[in-house]
């Protein structure tokens, strides 16, 4: 397992795109920001958004609930307004007034340059596997300090309907009691089997995971995500687990 497992490249999300969506048609939104945070100072807020969105492959209605469900997950909003161009001038506004509120009162009493904040959102599809598309969506945050903060959130899709299959509805009933040995067993396994592995591992907060419901699916099995700070340390970044279909096919609906 890489100790980052983000891979956060322009190219990746479109080799991606080509390699897996199987005549799922999409289109870009995207979205450049930069809010000076006074008059006399270099400090700024920087926004950059790029979602992919279906037009094309699945019925008007579940292409309309999939755009739905990606900005909703996208910009943590509730899905009350029309268009993700509608949601994401509402996400800009409030961040930015957010940042204002907070350090416009900083101005003259900290250094120039020291209270920029950078928000990126970067959402693709990732693949298809049977009925379900996975849907990947890339945070970056800065907010100050000594670095920013990398995350990833999958959204796994019903292809017929668009709409959001969560975790415990792809699985039968106590498939966490079940599954957590396994993820746990997996974990150790990926992470010993590299050079640095033992202090990897030994560095985990938490060795003894379980499903999260951050979650996809694809040829290889079911994969969970486990951001910075919630398992490990930042340094290993992103940490995913996979379990093989033929492990865990008796918890599956």
């Amino acid at each position: 397992m890489n100790r980052l497992k983000l891979l956060i490249s322009p190219l990746i999300p479109a080799l991606l795109l080509l390699a897996g969506c199987q005549n799922l048609k999409t289109e870009n939104y995207s979205e450049t920001l930069k809010q000076p945070l006074a008059a006399e100072s270099t400090d700024t807020l920087s926004i950059q958004i790029s979602l992919d969105y279906p037009v094309k492959g699945a019925s008007e209605e579940a292409l309309a609930a999939m755009t739905r469900n990606i900005a909703t997950v996208a910009f943590d909003q509730e899905a009350d307004l029309p268009t993700i161009d509608d949601l994401a001038q509402r996400y800009e506004a409030q961040l930015t007034d957010q940042y204002l509120d907070e350090n416009r009162p900083l101005v003259g009493m900290t250094e120039s340059g020291t209270l920029s904040w950078e928000d990126s959102i970067n959402g693709y599809f990732s693949g298809r596997y049977k009925n379900y598309d996975v849907y990947v969506i890339e945070y970056y945050s800065y907010r100050g300090g000594g670095h920013g903060m990398n995350t990833l959130t999958p959204i796994v899709l019903d292809r017929e309907t668009g709409d959001v299959v969560a975790e415990p509805a792809f699985f039968k009933d106590g498939y966490q009691a079940r599954i957590a040995p396994l993820l746990q067993e997996e974990l150790r396994r990926e992470i010993l089997e590299n050079p640095e592995g033992a202090e990897d591992y030994e560095s985990l907060y938490v060795k003894e995971i379980t499903p999260n419901g951050c979650y996809d699916v694809g040829k290889n099995g079911v994969t969970w995500y486990y951001q910075p700070y919630e398992i490990g340390p930042y340094y290993l970044g992103v940490i995913s687990v996979t379990l093989p279909w033929a492990a865990i096919k008796d918890q599956i609906r």
